[in-house]
């Protein structure tokens, strides 16, 4: 199975960009096995611990996780032959705990933070869960997969996400925008697009309100994008990355965009899909005018049926 993570198409998003000027692509990660970008990230980290002996055969893994990277790291223990265990907030949609149960991984819910808003996980949140995720490895004598310091979140995506879009894009090219978790996508495709063609821009995108890394406003710590936004402005993957600028979305931007994803071209995404398609699209109606834009769909849709981003409006 972990032959088949990676080498997902790249489409064009032609029916949402039909009044700027410009082309907008994007790249389906969701259709990766475990639903979304995290899958590479889970086999490298796994592959590059076991090739250097860090990770024992039979050794428990352990990360912290907002739920995909869980659900790929659940299919990459269960076919290397390592127990797993996911320590996720409780603020997480239900689907991706699920998820990583049904793959066979042991799942550690950890309550919200006070004052942290259901089904929404803040920085105060994860910093809960890495508490718990240190605790349990320390206890197990677990390998502790560590996606936000681990260079194997970055080099996924340096290797494998960033060429694939060059090669699928000819080359042809202006610029790319992610919403930043951990920052290693953003970080890994930067990096291999740049040593390509150093003109092409690369942006970080947040959640208005959340703006840690632009150095903006962090007062609403409880937008309703998953997967990100966690108010951590010294991220260690983005450290020397040659960023060209940063973007704000709200939630509402990211849940209407993910909804037209759906109904009009067709992609069943989530928050942070939404989140990279708005910010994608205010490039092209402003300096951008004309360009070639590409971003991530990062997971998928069944991921978020019990929250609000599909609740008949």
């Amino acid at each position: 199975m972990l032959d088949a993570v990676g080498a997902t198409p790249v489409v064009r998003l032609d029916r949402l960009s039909a009044d700027v000027d410009g082309v907008l692509l994007a790249k389906l990660e969701y259709l990766n096995p475990g639903g979304s970008k995290k899958d590479r990230v889970a086999k490298r980290i796994i592959e590059d611990a076991e090739r250097a002996g860090v990770l024992r055969p039979g050794q428990p893994v352990v990360e912290l996780t907002s739920g995909n990277t869980g659900a790929g790291l659940a299919i990459a223990c269960a076919v290397t032959g390592h127990p797993f265990v996911a320590v996720l907030s409780r603020g997480s949609s239900a689907e991706r705990a699920r998820m990583i149960a049904a793959l066979g991984g042991e799942v550690v819910l950890v309550d919200q933070a006070p004052g942290s808003v259901p089904g929404r996980v803040s920085g105060a949140d994860m910093d809960l869960v890495e508490a718990e995720a240190q605790r349990i490895t320390e206890r197990r004598g677990a390998f502790r997969s560590d996606q936000f310091e681990n260079r194997g979140n970055v080099d996924a995506h340096r290797t494998g996400t960033g060429p694939e879009i060059w090669e699928q894009t000819g080359g042809e090219l202006d610029a790319f925008a992610d919403f930043v978790g951990t920052g290693g996508g953003l970080a890994g495709v930067t990096l291999a697009l740049k040593v390509r063609d150093p003109s092409i821009r690369c942006y970080a995108v947040e959640p208005a309100g959340a703006a840690a890394l632009a150095g903006g406003d962090t007062s609403r710590p409880n937008h309703p994008i998953q997967g990100g936004g966690f108010g951590r402005a010294d991220l260690t993957h983005l450290r020397d990355v040659p960023l060209d600028g940063h973007l704000q979305v709200t939630g509402d931007e990211a849940r209407t965009t993910a909804r037209l994803l759906a109904t009009r071209e067709g992609i069943f995404a989530g928050f942070s899909a939404g989140a990279n398609v708005a910010a994608a699209l205010r490039l092209l109606r402003g300096d951008l005018a004309g360009a070639t834009v590409a971003v991530v769909i990062p997971d998928s849709g069944l991921k978020y049926l019990s929250t609000d981003l599909w609740e008949q409006p």
